[in-house]
């Protein structure tokens, strides 16, 4: 099987003595009916995946996010919204093929849907830059989302980059500042706003599309400040400990969900997104709907006021509280203790 993960050894195993026995039953039918045989094997290799996909950690999570077979952006878009027509560029510079959006149809919903691309092979990676966003990506967004606020169009945004690109480029055309803006304008526009996590939710590339009055992600999605790559080349010098790095982070959906920094996760099929597309954008239809509907629900001044304080309330911590007892009295310099000594024996 191409593309197979460490992890995944033992199913790919299992799953080959099937195929084999199945071709040629012959070889193994040693005194148990070959019918007994194959039943075994398959209650095994169910009980062997629904044993380790049940206990994955985060690193694992994390590669299952980055698998090639995963769906992406223009894949949800073909059978979680319909009649999707693609905007192109963001009339300042150019087209960004890391970054596509459009209007769509979600159930019976008119919607602006905005995402971020990856490609599947070596020429489309480099048409899609790998799902990393230029500043003009950033601007066709705010672009498109101008154009859904100004017609009362609820707006959803697919999150699936390892981040903004970072080259001189970018930064000779302020990609800081259009994420930046992004951010500011997204916290101001009274459409609803969803946004969804599908595989990697990268640093500012992904919070540049990612304001919203709903967060939801994948089950084996994972959204973080840094890659855990780049997390463990600072704190450890070495990109080896990136599963240590993952697991320090708090990076997974279920960390990311009890630390109320996402909304609702959506479920995958066992062993991930790629092994059933189709149900997995099911799901994500069905939750996106149940959100996109509470929100439109609500008043826009409520609707705004829930944005803001929902980020307003992002980024927990402790303070040390000083004990009630008496105040420490302020140490004196070495010449002023002398001198205080002094006019006490005087």
């Amino acid at each position: 099987m191409k593309h197979q993960l460490d992890f995944e050894k033992p199913i790919i195993e299992l799953q080959s003595k099937l195929d084999e026995l199945r071709e040629h039953p012959e070889k193994h039918s040693l005194g148990v009916s070959f019918e007994e045989e194959i039943q075994l094997i398959e209650k095994k290799l169910e009980e062997t995946r629904r044993q380790i996909f049940s206990n994955l950690n985060a690193w694992q999570r994390v590669q299952l996010a980055r698998h090639p077979k995963r769906p992406y952006t223009l894949d949800y878009l073909g059978k979680t919204f319909t009649d999707f027509q693609e905007l192109h560029g963001d009339r300042l510079f150019a087209e960004d093929r890391a970054m596509v959006g459009g209007l769509a149809r979600i159930g019976g919903h008119r919607v602006m849907v905005i995402g971020t691309q990856k490609g599947r092979d070596t020429k489309d990676n480099i048409l899609r830059n790998f799902g990393c966003a230029h500043p003009e990506g950033y601007r066709k967004a705010l672009r498109l989302m101008r154009l859904a606020n100004k017609f009362s169009l609820p707006i959803v945004t697919l999150i699936d980059t390892t981040g903004a690109f970072p080259g001189i480029g970018a930064e000779e055309r302020h990609i800081a500042e259009a994420i930046a803006v992004n951010l500011r304008e997204m916290t101001l526009f009274e459409v609803p706003i969803i946004s969804a996590v599908i595989g990697e939710g990268g640093s500012g590339g992904a919070l540049g599309i990612g304001v919203a009055d709903r967060v939801l992600i994948l089950e084996n999605a994972y959204y973080s400040v840094i890659s855990p790559e780049g997390c463990a080349a600072i704190l450890w010098k070495d990109r080896a400990h990136a599963p240590k790095a993952a697991a320090a982070l708090k990076i997974t959906a279920k960390d990311l969900f009890e630390l109320k920094l996402v909304d609702e996760i959506v479920p995958e099929p066992l062993g991930g997104a790629h092994t059933d597309p189709d149900t997995t954008a099911v799901n994500l239809k069905k939750h996106l709907l149940r959100h996109l509907e509470e929100i439109m629900a609500l008043p826009i001044a409520v609707r705004l006021k829930k944005r803001y304080d929902k980020y307003r309330a992002h980024g927990h911590f402790l303070e040390k509280v000083q004990p009630p007892a008496e105040e420490a009295k302020p140490a004196l310099s070495p010449a002023v203790s002398v001198m205080a000594r002094a006019a006490a024996t005087a």
